[in-house]
């Protein structure tokens, strides 16, 4: 087995970035949202006998509701898996669920499947976050206190490697369908019998067909990718390094786990606060991430290339953004780079604000800013996970301390995507959306200016 601190355990550790980030860019920011609004767009939709007039709120709800499903069973069974030594099983399980709940997105065809991409969406999203849980608790476990902001920022770093790696494949094959086998026989359009227009017209309707199933392809290449390279993942990383033997009631046990553990981070003012400016910063940033796309498609009338522009751009500067910050903590501690990181998120948040589909050059202004967001995307998802590791005591309850960092995350995600989703529904405009995760946004960084010093983080 390997040690703590052994550079091809943390290396394996950090690949799991690498084999679950596709699910993040693909699924979660690109190709899914864009291909989601493209066939709905204008529509009214049917889902759970409602009629949804604005199907990206539909959307929004699904994602929340998933983020709610995860906030409430990883504590659950973070408890148990400290308990019982079993880490790895859980964090395997969640991948396999969200693996083949990705690939089965490629049955969402149209109007009539919206059910199948909004119920497969739930629960790959419920499969990624939940493996994350697990994901996460291993970093102290993997890496000695000195290396986990490196450690950190390496697993997001190849995260975003192997993520534009898959994303740019999945682009060429619906960009260029015929050259990957997936044109629609345009003999069937030679031989029809009609004006020009009605010919270019059905012409337009066999290559958008194409690119569809080009698009539902892609979504099974994401399953293969992430499944597939989370192998190396496991086997690396230790099983039970604390050799625990649970009893038969490990199950209420492992409750009886979660609530010591409640208990002691209440009793942590540091890390209670952190967590009180983690929850307030993750409203923004993981909100920011889901709807952006459907943010510069919808309010901004950004043609799909242009967004898939913007998009690669934010995971190409966020690679830089990772790196630089983790030596800028090194330097300065983390909660000076952290609060740099926050500063410029809402800067972003009030320019996006501004924006306008009708000024001049909107797409140049979109890309500059997904310039500057790549700089701290990565920089303030990499900082946080390695200062909530840093604050932890000693302990061996790993997972159920990581649970309570991502169930923060979750309900800042459901109420971030739940009041971006309320606010667009009451002003028909997703701009007050932006602006109001500028506001929390500020609220974080006016609670970690409160954090008292401590040596790991300043």
């Amino acid at each position: 087995m390997l040690k703590i601190g052994d550079k091809k355990l943390i290396n394996g550790w950090a690949f799991y970035d690498w084999a679950n980030s596709v699910y993040s860019l693909v699924i979660s920011t690109a190709v899914f949202p864009l291909y989601y609004s493209t066939v709905t767009d204008g529509k009214t939709v049917s889902f759970l006998w409602m009629k949804w007039d604005h199907p990206d709120s539909l959307y929004s709800y699904a994602l929340s509701f998933s983020f709610l499903v995860v906030a409430f069973i990883s504590p659950i069974l973070s408890g148990i898996a400290d308990y019982t030594g079993s880490k790895k099983k859980f964090m395997k399980f969640f991948c396999w669920m969200g693996g083949l709940s990705v690939a089965s997105l490629f049955f969402f065809e149209g109007l009539d499947t919206v059910w199948i991409g909004i119920v497969f969406t739930i629960l790959a999203s419920i499969g990624f976050w939940a493996s994350l849980v697990f994901y996460n608790a291993y970093l102290p476990e993997v890496a000695h206190q000195e290396q986990q902001d490196r450690a950190s920022a390496k697993g997001f770093i190849y995260g975003y490697t192997g993520s534009v790696l898959l994303l740019i494949l999945n682009l060429a094959m619906i960009m260029f369908p015929g050259v990957f086998g997936f044109d629609v026989s345009i003999d069937q359009v030679i031989r029809i019998n009609g004006t020009e227009a009605e010919i270019a017209k059905a012409i337009k309707a066999v290559e958008s067909a194409a690119s569809s199933m080009a698009s539902r392809v892609s979504f099974v290449l994401v399953g293969i990718w992430w499944i597939g390279f989370a192998q190396i993942t496991f086997k690396r990383l230790p099983n039970d390094i604390y050799n625990k033997k649970p009893q038969a009631d490990y199950i209420w046990r492992g409750f009886r786990e979660l609530k010591i553990v409640a208990k002691e981070v209440m009793n942590l003012p540091v890390l209670k606060r952190f967590l009180i400016s983690f929850f307030l910063l993750s409203i923004g940033v993981q909100t920011t991430i889901l709807m952006a796309a459907i943010f510069g498609s919808t309010e901004l009338g950004l043609p799909t290339m242009n967004l898939i522009v913007t998009i690669l751009l934010v995971q190409i500067v966020a690679i830089l953004g990772a790196f630089v910050f983790s030596r800028i903590s090194e330097k300065w501690g983390n909660i000076k780079a952290l609060k740099v990181t926050i500063f410029i998120w809402m800067i972003v948040c009030f320019a996006a604000f501004m924006l306008d589909k009708n000024q001049e050059n909107v797409a140049y202004h979109f890309y500059s800013l997904g310039v500057l967001l790549g700089f701290v995307q990565g920089a303030i998802q990499s900082l946080t996970r390695s200062t909530y590791s840093k604050l932890l005591p000693e302990t061996e309850d790993h997972a159920t301390y990581f649970s309570f960092y991502d169930v923060t995350e979750k309900i800042a995600i459901v109420l971030g995507t739940f009041v971006y989703g309320f606010l667009y529904e009451i002003t028909d405009s997703m701009q007050w959306s932006v602006l109001c995760l500028a506001i929390f946004f500020l609220a974080s960084f006016i609670v970690l200016s409160t954090l008292k010093k401590t040596k790991h983080v300043y």
